[in-house]
Protein backbone atom coordinates (compact mmCIF):
# COMPACT_ATOMS: atom_id res chain seq x y z
CA UNK A 1 0.00 0.00 0.00
CA UNK A 2 0.94 3.48 -0.86
CA UNK A 3 0.44 6.14 1.82
CA UNK A 4 0.52 10.09 0.79
CA UNK A 5 1.82 11.83 3.82
CA UNK A 6 0.83 14.90 2.23
CA UNK A 7 -0.87 15.99 5.72
CA UNK A 8 1.85 15.25 7.80
CA UNK A 9 4.31 17.23 5.52
CA UNK A 10 1.70 20.98 5.39
CA UNK A 11 1.32 20.46 9.39
CA UNK A 12 5.26 20.50 9.85
CA UNK A 13 5.84 23.49 7.13
CA UNK A 14 2.63 25.20 8.65
CA UNK A 15 0.98 25.17 5.47
CA UNK A 16 -2.83 24.56 4.50
CA UNK A 17 -3.94 22.69 1.76
CA UNK A 18 -5.34 26.12 0.06
CA UNK A 19 -1.73 27.36 0.57
CA UNK A 20 -0.63 24.68 -1.78
CA UNK A 21 -3.39 24.88 -4.11
CA UNK A 22 -2.38 28.60 -4.76
CA UNK A 23 1.71 27.88 -4.57
CA UNK A 24 1.04 25.03 -6.95
CA UNK A 25 -2.06 25.37 -9.62
CA UNK A 26 -3.30 21.85 -8.30
CA UNK A 27 -7.18 22.59 -7.63
CA UNK A 28 -8.47 22.78 -4.02
CA UNK A 29 -10.20 19.61 -4.53
CA UNK A 30 -7.64 17.41 -5.63
CA UNK A 31 -5.62 18.74 -3.09
CA UNK A 32 -7.68 17.56 -0.64
CA UNK A 33 -8.09 14.28 -1.68
CA UNK A 34 -4.55 13.35 -1.86
CA UNK A 35 -4.70 15.63 1.70
CA UNK A 36 -7.04 12.88 3.42
CA UNK A 37 -5.44 9.48 1.05
CA UNK A 38 -8.43 9.73 -0.61
CA UNK A 39 -7.21 9.45 -4.12
CA UNK A 40 -6.63 6.06 -5.70
CA UNK A 41 -4.27 7.62 -8.73
CA UNK A 42 -1.61 10.60 -8.39
CA UNK A 43 -0.68 12.76 -10.96
CA UNK A 44 3.39 12.66 -11.75
CA UNK A 45 3.01 16.48 -12.88
CA UNK A 46 1.41 16.93 -8.91
CA UNK A 47 3.89 14.94 -7.20
CA UNK A 48 6.14 17.49 -9.28
CA UNK A 49 4.63 20.71 -8.70
CA UNK A 50 3.96 19.46 -4.70
CA UNK A 51 8.10 18.25 -4.09
CA UNK A 52 8.71 21.88 -5.62
CA UNK A 53 6.66 23.86 -3.55
CA UNK A 54 7.02 22.03 -0.77
CA UNK A 55 11.01 21.76 -1.30
CA UNK A 56 10.98 18.25 -0.31
CA UNK A 57 12.33 14.91 -1.88
CA UNK A 58 9.06 12.57 -3.10
CA UNK A 59 10.37 10.45 -0.03
CA UNK A 60 8.55 12.97 1.98
CA UNK A 61 5.46 12.66 0.90
CA UNK A 62 5.21 9.19 -0.47
CA UNK A 63 5.82 6.08 1.34
CA UNK A 64 5.22 2.36 0.76
CA UNK A 65 3.86 -0.09 3.59
CA UNK A 66 4.47 -3.49 2.93
CA UNK A 67 0.84 -5.60 2.99
CA UNK A 68 0.43 -8.06 5.61
CA UNK A 69 -0.20 -10.58 2.94
CA UNK A 70 0.68 -10.98 -0.45
CA UNK A 71 -2.64 -10.43 -2.51
CA UNK A 72 -1.25 -12.98 -5.29
CA UNK A 73 -0.71 -17.00 -4.79
CA UNK A 74 2.44 -17.89 -5.79
CA UNK A 75 2.33 -20.56 -8.39
CA UNK A 76 4.46 -22.92 -5.42
CA UNK A 77 1.45 -22.03 -3.20
CA UNK A 78 -0.99 -23.26 -5.99
CA UNK A 79 1.06 -26.26 -6.33
CA UNK A 80 1.32 -27.11 -2.78
CA UNK A 81 -2.79 -27.25 -2.54
CA UNK A 82 -3.02 -29.47 -4.97
CA UNK A 83 -0.75 -31.39 -3.83
CA UNK A 84 -2.55 -31.55 -0.37
CA UNK A 85 -6.32 -32.18 -2.36
CA UNK A 86 -4.83 -35.25 -3.87
CA UNK A 87 -3.16 -36.96 -0.73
Amino acid sequence: MVRILLSKKLGELRWTQADLARATGIRPSTINEYYHEFAERINLEHLDLICEALQCDLGEILVRVPNAEPKVKSRSTARERKKEENA
